[in-house]
């Protein structure tokens, strides 16, 4: 019976279809699961954000936000265009990103920890900027690590990979946003509570503390 078989064969390819779009969809559930719990766990880029909120206030620390998200994005068209691979498979180029990651970390952890201290050069520094926060990101090999597995794994558009890459910018950035925007927020709330000079000096050294935990974890193997 003809009619029959085709009907069986178009219910069959019905089904694979079906099961082709659940399995798309659950890998950009677990995409967007793994975008999230990356970002919202704390990291060099969300607690130097919320230092900077704390200790310099909303404007600087929105400048240097920005700067972060422009060097997000420059290290995730790195990774993508495989600019990235090529500057990797250089042996060394890996342990000299990291030492100037680790560098740069730890002199945005002293500006965090002696903000508002009563020595004077120390005191009239300016706040890291936009090219401070550029400059976080694209030294950072973890960002790059990072950035390899969200856009070579989770394939849940495999057919057209131009669409796939687009949307994942446009997750990636959508959760992103927000999340820094809290953290910038938090801080610049601490801020604004005027605490006593003592208290606020303490909140900013357990800031820095906690960038240099990060500090210890990026250079452990």
């Amino acid at each position: 019976m003809p009619g029959f078989s085709a009907a069986v064969k178009m219910a069959s390819f019905k089904e694979i279809d079906t099961s082709r779009e659940l399995r798309q969809m659950q890998l950009m559930v677990s995409f967007i699961a793994a975008v999230f719990f990356m970002l919202i766990t704390p990291g060099p880029g969300v607690l130097t954000t919320a230092g900077i909120g704390s200790s310099f206030g909303y404007r600087p620390g929105l400048v240097f936000l920005i700067g972060l998200f422009i060097g997000t994005n420059l290290v995730a068209l790195a990774v993508v265009s495989g600019l990235a691979a090529i500057v990797f498979s250089v042996p060394y180029i890996r342990n000299i990103l990291l030492l100037a990651s680790a560098g740069y970390l730890l002199y945005l952890a002293f500006r965090i920890a002696t903000a508002g201290s009563q020595i004077r050069f120390i005191e009239s520094a300016r706040p890291p900027g936009l090219i401070g926060g550029i400059l976080l990101q694209t030294v950072n090999p973890k960002a790059y690590a990072v950035n390899t597995t969200l856009f070579t794994g989770f394939a849940f558009w495999p057919e057209n990979l131009m669409t796939e890459t687009l949307i994942k910018f446009a997750i990636i950035n959508a959760i992103w946003i927000p999340i820094h925007l809290l953290w910038l927020t938090a801080g610049v709330w601490l801020k604004r509570l005027d605490l006593p000079r003592r208290t606020q000096f303490a909140i900013n050294i357990f800031m820095a503390l906690a960038m240099l935990a990060v500090v210890a974890l990026a250079i452990l193997p």
